[in-house]
């Protein structure tokens, strides 16, 4: 008889802790909160997380992952020309959010508004993501320069930036607006007048 491993207090945690804090934000979220959508004992959490800094640390690191999943499939699929990896990068986060609600927006943006000012260890995490994130898309911009796709003169760790910077805000007035159609505008700009 085939038995089927059931998640772990710790997996059901996470996994449900993540849903509850991306909807209800790190402050809105309750260890409370958590620990009920996982239905499991309160005490569970303190056995697995020693505070909830902890915990969102690793939420954190668990919603990148995707993300990372995400930045290997496109901006860095050497495979692909570059401005078509990027494109497909954007549509990916079109996908995700179409997918999950506009009104969660994306996690990482979501904790550096309002965790990164509570928790220094979360900051500091928040910085890493955004600069792997950064150099994935300033390596896939190398790469359009090296195949004449963009300009020689195009500075690409400032075109990176300026890119997530810009696209994070897309994404937040999508949240706000709960409509995709900041992101969509974000989108077409992008490639029909910066990335000339």
């Amino acid at each position: 008889m085939d038995s089927v491993a059931k998640p772990s207090h710790r997996e059901k945690i996470l996994t449900e802790g993540l849903r509850v804090v991306h909807e209800r934000g790190f402050g809105g979220a309750s260890v409370r909160d958590i620990v009920e959508a996982a239905g499991v004992p309160q005490g569970s959490f303190t056995n697995h997380f020693t505070s909830k800094e902890a915990f969102c640390l690793e939420i954190l690191d668990l919603y990148f992952k995707d993300g990372r999943a995400t930045i290997d499939r496109t901006l860095r699929n050497d495979s692909l020309p570059p401005l078509k990896r990027l494109r497909a990068f954007v549509d990916a986060q079109i996908k995700y959010i179409d997918r999950i609600g506009w009104r969660n927006g994306c996690l990482v943006g979501n904790f550096s508004a309002e965790a990164s000012e509570h928790s220094e260890v979360i900051r500091k995490r928040l910085v890493e993501i955004w600069e792997e994130l950064r150099q994935a898309v300033a390596y896939c911009l190398r790469a359009a320069v090296k195949l004449g796709e963009l300009p020689r003169k195009t500075e690409c760790d400032e075109l990176a930036g300026f890119l997530i910077a810009s696209m994070q805000g897309a994404i937040l007035l999508s949240k706000t607006e709960r409509s995709s159609v900041p992101f969509e505008r974000f989108k077409r700009l992008m490639f029909s007048t910066i990335l000339v």
